[in-house]
């Protein structure tokens, strides 16, 4: 089974109620992993004229799909959430399985796996939820503006998809999805019901991240951007391929510096992809227009790398490249890009980025900076945290509060940006400049020099370096007010943006620092990115593993949980019919010697195969452990997995079971403690209470030589009573 099945909107807002409630966890994040805001720094940025409390958030990928999976991003302190890419096309069929980050991080997924109308009804679910939580103070301040959150969308991949009228519907909707707002709030639960009244902010998004096919035509992306920003009238951001960087680079970096030899690039995707210069030509010219529409351009490096195929975890011929290795090759692509380009454009990031290096990213002046691989490993989303807490530690150990004193201070190129953006003054003026007279350039030459003998003296013990800023812009601000008001005027805009434009100039400095760093940096080679994860040698069964719940955290769906059983030992009987009758004959033992017991939600795995690499049994849980599914509608359409589906009336429990392609039916008569076991050939009935066999029947539609394993009733009654009893919250016991 590996399509998804989205949960209803009120049977998330249960589950994450009573979960947090009764174990101190929200979809199997215990609150431990929960980001807290330090007190002691601001983490906040800014992006498209929205304020976001960190500068973290998911990649568009396998952790911004599905609703839980945005509310999970969130509890951990992602702030600016990139959604995953959608597109015309929303019936795909990718290969499975299709994550393999072992190490370095390869894919074959590359899209959204839900509808159109899901994936957006997904989005704005998820940042109801989110609301919801903030008005719930939950994490604890997460109410003030430590909560504040930036949704960004992602769509691909040609102009004919995007201009259609689906995908053109949806994005606006994404702009205004007032409708689908109060759908969603008519389904909150009457105990729920004073969440009703939230102002919930029809606007979920203001911005897109460009995502193209690989081959994607220079002039087909231009006329994209184009449409984006002249049609639609939105911020966008265009997400680049590693391969601007040319063939022969990368493989230098990859084979020479890296040391990976076994990756091998394509001179294909090189040829057909997007060039050095044609993207330098786009960004010129549609920079000129955003600005026309009074819109931002930016450019998110980047895409991951096509490879050729070199494992066996995966069929396809090609697949992409992430973790370790893409981020040394981004680095030095984004740091030739600047170098082309200057400071000024505005640039977010995503390529193997993790804890160590989250803090140099921020400091290159990157929003969002955004991560996926990493989030695929143990720990899965609780490894988040440790990017924020790393941060603010950097950030006090550098002297800054803020994110952009932190850029400014952190590598030891305030003083010189500063100096450096002073001198662009006369060029960033230009004509405006040649008409002072030679008395007001005086001027403010002489207050230039002055605030560069302050920078040189004062610079490293200012506590907060706009103040600093503001301070000295002051005493020319009020010279001018009195003498020149007129050139006042024309210095008033660059004067109110020095602070930033000497961070952007700063976090571009920090580049040309950084980037050498990091590319002789051995943790990226593959000496120090080749061991794999651990296998013991033992085989994975339906019931007790070695209880490691490493698959829990791994799963970006949240689809692998755990839940309890009553140890037992029973020895089953096969019952058949035969020429007599029905006959009994000696079947197996069903034996379960651990209560803690691992199972899979269907409805949210789609076979990615993450949770096999990181399972030190063999066997993979998704394919061994017991799958529930949320509905008997997924149940019967996949009628080619194995599975249970739950059903709870006031009187009965049903249990629909299906093992090695055969259905079962368990029925259980609650006040009786009565049950009825059958799979439409035989029934058996059991006394619940006692725990023993009643009585045999067989049924009108029973041959010579059908049978029925009493292994699977034991099987079924046990699941019934771990699963529907309420002591550990998960998808099926939520009414």
């Amino acid at each position: 089974m590996v399509e998804l099945y989205p949960v209803a909107f009120a049977r998330l807002l249960k589950r994450m109620f009573l979960e947090y409630e009764r174990e101190g966890k929200i979809f199997d994040l215990p609150k431990n992993k929960f980001y807290h805001n330090d007190a002691g720094v601001d983490l906040g940025v800014e992006l498209h004229g929205l304020h976001a409390a960190t500068p973290v958030g998911p990649a568009a990928g396998p952790q911004s799909q599905l609703a839980q999976n945005i509310v999970l991003s969130w509890l951990a302190g992602s702030r600016i959430i990139e959604l995953k890419t959608v597109q015309i096309n929303d019936e795909l069929k990718i290969p499975r399985p299709c994550i393999d980050a072992t190490n370095v991080g390869y894919n074959v997924e590359w899209s959204q796996e839900l509808k159109l109308s899901q994936s957006i009804e997904e989005y704005v679910a998820g940042s109801m939820l989110i609301e919801i939580l903030r008005q719930a103070d939950i994490p604890a301040g997460s109410k003030t503006s430590a909560g504040d959150t930036i949704y960004d969308m992602s769509v691909g991949y040609d102009l004919a998809g995007i201009r259609s009228p689906q995908v053109r519907d949806w994005m606006e909707k994404m702009r205004d999805a007032s409708d689908i707002i109060e759908k969603l709030r008519a389904q909150i639960p009457p105990e729920f019901a004073h969440f009703r009244d939230i102002d919930f902010n029809p606007k979920i998004s203001n911005s897109i991240t460009l995502s193209t096919f690989h081959g994607c035509p220079a002039n087909e992306i231009e006329r994209i951007v184009e449409f984006l920003l002249d049609e639609l009238n939105i911020h966008t951001i265009i997400k680049v391929n590693p391969t601007l960087l040319g063939k022969e680079t990368v493989e230098h970096l990859l084979y020479d510096v890296l040391g990976y030899h076994e990756v091998k690039v394509t001179k294909e995707a090189f040829d057909k992809d997007l060039q050095f210069d044609q993207a330098l030509d786009i960004c010129h010219r549609l920079g000129s227009l955003a600005a026309r529409k009074g819109k931002k351009l930016g450019v998110k490096f980047s895409n991951t790398l096509v490879v050729r195929n070199h494992r066996s975890f995966f069929s396809d011929q090609d697949m992409y490249l992430s973790g370790a290795p893409l981020h040394v090759i981004t680095l030095n692509l984004l740091k030739k890009f600047r170098e082309a380009v200057g400071p000024d454009l505005p640039i977010s990031f995503s390529a193997g980025v993790e804890q160590a290096n989250f803090p140099d990213c921020v400091a290159q002046g990157f929003v969002p900076v955004t991560t996926c691989t990493d989030l695929l490993r143990p720990g899965g989303y609780g490894r988040l945290p440790g990017y924020l807490s790393r941060l603010a530690q950097r950030m006090k150990t550098t002297g800054a509060n803020n994110i952009n004193d932190f850029v400014i201070k952190t590598e030891g190129n305030g003083v010189k940006a500063t100096k450096e953006e002073l001198k662009q003054l006369p060029n960033k003026l230009g004509e405006v400049w040649q008409q002072f007279t030679d008395e007001q350039r005086a001027l403010v030459n002489a207050w230039t020099e002055g605030l560069s003998q302050s920078v040189e003296n004062n610079f490293n013990e200012a506590t907060c370096l706009k103040d600093f800023f503001v301070e000295h812009t002051k005493k020319l601000q009020i010279k001018l007010q009195e003498q020149h008001p007129s050139v006042l005027a024309s210095l008033s805009g660059w004067l109110t943006s020095l602070y930033s434009s000497v961070t952007h100039r700063a976090s571009w400095l920090n580049t040309q620092t950084i980037v050498p760093r990091t590319t002789v940096d051995l943790r990226y080679s593959r000496e120090k990115n080749s061991a794999v994860p651990k296998k013991i040698g033992s085989k994975l069964w339906l019931y007790d593993c070695i209880n490691c719940d490493k698959c829990i955290p791994v799963c970006p769906n949240d689809a692998n949980f755990f839940y309890e059983l009553k140890p037992m030992e029973v020895d089953c009987i096969l019952y058949q019919v035969d020429e007599q009758g029905v006959n009994t004959l000696p079947s197996r033992t069903l034996k379960i010697t651990k209560t803690h017991q691992i199972g899979t939600f269907a409805d949210f795995c789609n076979e990615c195969g993450n949770c096999d690499v990181f399972c030190p049994e063999d066997g993979g849980p998704y394919i061994e452990k017991p799958r529930f599914f949320g509905t008997l509608a997924t149940m019967q359409l996949h009628n080619k997995h194995d599975g249970c589906y739950f059903e709870r009336t006031d009187k009965e429990d049903r249990v629909y079971g299906r093992f090695q392609g055969q259905d079962y039916l368990l029925k259980v008569e609650r006040e009786q403690q009565q049950a009825l076991f059958t799979n439409g050939k035989l029934s058996l009935e059991f006394d619940v209470r006692a725990n023993t066999f009643q009585k045999v029947e067989k049924l009108a539609e029973a041959k010579l030589g059908d049978n029925l394993d009493s292994y699977y009733y034991y099987v079924l009654s046990a699941l019934l009573d771990g699963i529907m009893n309420g002591e550990k919250i998960n998808y099926m016991n939520i009414a």
